[in-house]
């Protein structure tokens, strides 16, 4: 089975080894074949197509198994990028290898990539996120996980979320860091834009275009942590001794004056160090 990274946007942006592997195989397992039909029919190719989605990857997965048992050759897409990468494919590879069947990846377009290399930022390390939770309470949980990270963040948000999501990186994240919101990669109205993180809600909120598309948001890494003085230490680890990170986190700051979002990451690493 092949998997086989497609374009993000423009259609151009697929790879020789790409197009030989799509004509050559039996078969292309897609997100949506109505979509993957599109590309094909671009490219000139004439392949027999499957729907291979969140909702019926299971099922899907072991009729693949059974066309490989009988020979034949498959390839594996999804909507745009590379399958498995913040869209379904995941447990398809795995059960495939599992049956004893040999995968090999078409490396090509990713969204997260192609907005690292435009951002221009000099951090040495990235965590991508992809998408982070859609419920409130759930998605500002990830975020303050997230502030102690010592690497730049890589995100994936739709339009529709995009509002409140960068307005609670700005509240919640330090705020010295900066953003890279690049929004339609590689399509007609792709735009890529890098701002303090203090002043991306502002910007989205300026004009109702800067809300469209699909997102790709880099958050830089958090600026060096200044030293935490011994007392603050002090409280903070007679605190995790006998609370939760968060409550310890919370209470500490309230006795310490120290900021929150601070005492949080550092007891995450102090929690890391005791595993």
């Amino acid at each position: 089975m092949y998997v086989v990274a497609t374009p993000i946007g423009n259609l151009g942006d697929i790879s020789l080894r790409a197009l030989e592997t799509l004509r050559g195989v039996d078969l292309v397992a897609c997100e949506d074949t109505r979509h993957a039909r599109h590309l094909l029919d671009h490219h000139g190719i004439k392949v027999p197509t499957l729907a291979l989605h969140q909702h019926n990857e299971n099922a899907a997965a072991d009729k693949l198994i059974r066309l490989l048992g009988e020979g034949k050759s498959v390839a594996l897409v999804s909507d745009a990028g590379t399958p498995g990468v913040s869209d379904p494919g995941a447990r398809t590879v795995a059960a495939v290898r599992t049956a004893g069947f040999r995968v090999i990846p078409l490396p090509g377009p990713n969204a997260a990539i192609a907005a690292l290399s435009a951002a221009g930022l000099a951090d040495a390390r990235f965590l991508f996120v992809g998408f982070l939770p859609a419920k409130v309470g759930a998605r500002r949980t990830a975020i303050q996980e997230l502030a102690g990270v010592d690497a730049a963040l890589v995100f994936y948000e739709a339009p529709h979320r995009v509002v409140e999501t960068v307005g609670e990186l700005a509240e919640l994240l330090q705020p010295q860091r900066e953003i890279v919101i690049a929004r339609e990669l590689t399509k007609l109205f792709e735009q890529i834009e890098r701002m303090p993180l203090t002043q991306a809600p502002a910007w989205l909120a300026a004009d109702a275009n800067h809300q469209r598309g699909e997102f790709v948001l880099v958050v830089s890494a958090p600026p060096p942590r200044e030293g935490m003085d011994a007392e603050t230490e002090r409280v903070l680890a007679t605190l995790l001794a006998e609370l939760p990170v968060r409550q310890a986190a919370k209470l500490a700051a309230e006795i310490t004056g120290q900021p929150k979002n601070a005492l949080y990451a550092r007891a995450l690493e102090l929690k890391a160090q005791d595993l």
